[in-house]
């Protein structure tokens, strides 16, 4: 039994065309050297870019200063709380000057512990335009965790002159237990105890003097503008060095790829956190070098959260859309079933653009099924593939195309190394303007990072769309540390099973967790669309979860998925023999869900080794779906 369809709202959608959008080249250079490793360059010169970011800030504040540069929720949620660009630029100098005044030790960033607001990235300009760094960390370290033992690593690589927090009381005990005894303490509401705090408004008491104009003016390109932490999927987190360089190449690059974008001021409504490269650098990075208007979404892509994401898009039109693959199936039910919605979504958008995961075909399927009922046009769905080592873009796939999961072909001014790991398979290395000079206070795996030639080596495995010709691209082929051997020793490819899965399911599977490693077969977790499973059991969308996963007949949709792998793959590690639907989604609290709101394979498996035994039991729970055709386990 195969897994019910949603009626497409518009039959012949696949054959409607699309909206029309400048597009830059993605013509290449290529060479094969003889060591076996392919050096591939765009024909396309990088062109100019500002000095630093904050310099744009300043100049759009001149050209349109009534523009609208930051929007966010007010506290009741009954509209908009907007931010002019002359109101952002006079206040990021009077806060650059107030850092100034307190003559911050040399050389010690700012940490900022809480989310995306106003405050936050008022805060962040003005030292950046000063040269002092700053770092933004995920609250989860603050506020999730026990023991802050992330937090405490965090801080005692950072050794911040400065922390900064919302809600001052909310984040008194991380800050207690984990900053500097010489750290300045700021918050914007609810001060914690015993008076240590200082309160935001104090940073802006003085007009900015000719001092920070000159301070801002001897800052270098290659100065460090922050230190973005990586989740941790593997360790403790490593603090990533960007330099106002990487910022504002980073954009220019993005630009010349997706030229639609600066057509015009763009409007950006996201999710998306500031302590992860895609939020931090991307979206207030094109904002700024765009001059466009970034408004803070309050929502995620999670339940009882992406109903706020649905609110915002009721009276924002994006120009451009960020998200992840969840991100975009949480919308698709709500689209589907409001036309207001989607015409509203779809009037002005360009573009949409993803990342963090597999995309399943059905999905994109959907989209352009309600894009042409909302607008008679698909709107095309792009991909690329970066890292917070780059900024983060470095490739795209900047090309009308129905193919997903491809990762594109290096942009303007980056070049690419793909070095061979076997079987077609490549670790995709970097370097340009846009790519780290190491990490911070790490100076071991700093040149770890780096190959003999000067490229930075990420441990992202990419493959050839075409074997013959690496000029029609690349995909993104999963993380070359995930990869595992089976009893066998045969190797499990983690990212192309796990996106054939996905692909497989037709749209019944958002994302997979693969394992098996030293035993006989490959096995899978299954984080399904509720939504899709419902209706693949014949079930109402509200349905419960609990009487969805239970059902006989999604358990029959999930065999019939992995038994038709099991028939076209014979090779044990290339088919999940058994299955489990998760009932428990990945939590971001136990680390099995980053910010971007892809899976930590290894934090996932490690926190659920009894489903794992479960999984692979000789005579396997009723709940463990056994293909037909796998290899006996």
């Amino acid at each position: 039994m195969r897994p019910m369809q949603h009626p497409p709202l518009h039959a012949h959608s696949s054959a409607a065309p699309f909206r029309q959008i400048r597009l830059g080249s993605h013509e290449v250079r290529w060479e094969r050297r003889a060591d076996g490793c392919l050096l591939i360059r765009s024909k396309e010169d990088l062109q100019a870019y500002p000095r630093k970011l904050t310099d744009r800030l300043g100049a759009v504040a001149q050209q349109a200063p009534d523009r609208v540069f930051l929007a966010v929720r007010r506290p009741d949620g009954s509209g908009w709380h907007p931010l002019t660009y002359a109101e952002a630029w006079s206040r990021v100098q009077r806060i650059a000057q107030g850092l100034l005044d307190m003559r911050l030790p040399a050389g010690r960033p700012i940490a900022l512990l809480s989310g995306s607001s106003i405050d936050h990235a008022l805060l962040a300009l003005a030292a950046m335009h000063v040269g002092i760094p700053c770092s933004a960390i995920t609250p989860a370290y603050s506020l999730l965790s026990d023991d802050h033992s992330k937090l405490r690593h965090v801080m005692g690589l950072l050794n911040p002159s400065m922390v900064y927090a919302d809600e001052g009381e909310a984040y008194a005990a991380a800050i207690d237990r984990t900053a500097p005894g010489d750290a300045r303490i700021v918050h914007t509401r609810a001060p914690a105890a015993g008076g240590r705090s200082l309160p935001f408004e104090a940073l802006m008491q003085r007009e900015a003097t000719a001092d920070v104009q000159a301070t801002s003016a001897a800052v270098d390109a290659d100065a460090v503008a922050k230190v973005l932490f990586t989740s941790g999927s593997t360790g403790m987190p490593k603090g990533v060095i960007n330099t106002h360089r990487m910022l504002a190449s980073n954009q220019q690059m993005f630009v010349q790829s997706i030229p639609c974008i600066a057509e015009e001021p763009p409007v950006i409504l996201s999710w998306l956190p500031w302590h992860h490269t895609s939020g931090g650098n991307q979206m207030m990075g094109l904002t700024l070098h765009c001059g466009g208007t970034l408004y803070i979404d309050d929502g995620k892509p999670v339940p009882g959260e992406i109903e706020k994401t649905v609110r915002n898009l009721r009276e924002i039109a994006p120009t451009i859309y960020f998200s992840v693959p969840r991100g975009f199936a949480m919308l698709v039910p709500w689209l589907r079933r409001d036309a207001e919605l989607r015409a509203r979504f779809f009037s002005r958008l360009s573009l949409m653009y993803y990342s963090g995961s597999a995309l399943g075909r059905s999905l994109v399927q959907d989209l352009d099924d309600i894009a042409v009922q909302a607008c008679g046009q698909r709107v095309p769905m792009m991909s690329g593939y970066g890292a917070t080592e780059t900024a983060p873009f470095a490739l795209a796939a900047n090309w009308l195309t129905q193919r997903t999961g491809l990762a594109g072909l290096p942009v303007p001014g980056c070049d690419l190394k793909l070095y061979p790991i076997g079987s077609g398979k490549y670790e995709g290395r970097l370097r340009g303007p846009n790519v780290t000079p190491g990490y911070w206070g790490q100076p071991d795996l700093t040149r770890k990072l780096f190959d003999e030639e000067g490229y930075a080596c990420l441990g992202d495995a990419l493959s050839l769309i075409d074997p013959d010709d690496p000029a029609a691209g690349l995909a993104f082929d999963g993380r070359v540390a995930e990869d595992f051997k089976l009893s066998t020793g045969t190797w499990v490819n983690v990212g192309t099973l796990r996106a054939r899965l996905i692909q497989e399911s037709d749209g019944l599977f958002l994302d997979a967790v693969i394992c098996g490693e030293g035993r006989d077969a490959v096995g899978a977790f299954i984080i399904a669309d509720p939504a899709a499973c419902a209706a693949a059991c014949g079930l109402d969308a509200g349905a419960s979860w609990d009487s969805v996963i239970t059902h006989a007949a999604l358990r029959s949709s999930v065999a019939a998925i992995i038994d038709s792998m099991a028939r076209r793959n014979t090779g044990s590690s290339t088919f999940v023999s058994r299955a489990m639907l998760v009932r428990a989604q990945p939590s971001a609290a136990a680390g099995e869900l980053t910010d971007k709101g892809s899976i930590n394979q290894r934090a996932f498996l490690a926190n659920r080794q009894p489903l794992v035994d479960e999984l692979f039991a000789p005579d396997p729970p009723a709940h463990v779906v056994v293909s037909a055709l796998g290899t006996p386990v």
